[in-house]
């Protein structure tokens, strides 16, 4: 569901599959326990694996940027899919979270 490399300050992770109420729980605890890490001043959720998304993954993506901007982080996700890109934009994220090309 997850992997993830480390760059430095950058933290990549590279989410897979659907992105729902069952599945959030374990991706929030690995991303919170990645992110622990005071290196990690940004976070890349590469979204190309993912083929949905529901209202707890939108709290997972704000979550992480409350997480990295107390302490001067931000979060960018990449390589959004149509309908995730269009959840992003409906949601208002695109506010918060860079879009990466």
């Amino acid at each position: 569901m997850l992997s993830y490399e480390k760059h430095r300050s950058m933290l990549i992770v590279r989410l897979e599959g659907e992105l729902d109420h069952e599945r959030i729980g374990p991706i929030r605890a690995e991303l919170d326990a990645l992110i622990r890490d005071p290196q990690v001043k940004h976070l890349i959720l590469d979204m190309g694996g993912v083929s949905f998304m529901d209202s707890s993954a939108i709290g997972l993506v704000i979550g992480r940027y409350k997480a990295l901007a107390r302490r001067g982080g931000r979060v960018s996700v990449e390589r959004t899919a149509p309908r995730v890109d269009r959840i992003f934009e409906m949601a208002g994220l695109y506010s918060i979270v860079e879009k990466r090309a």
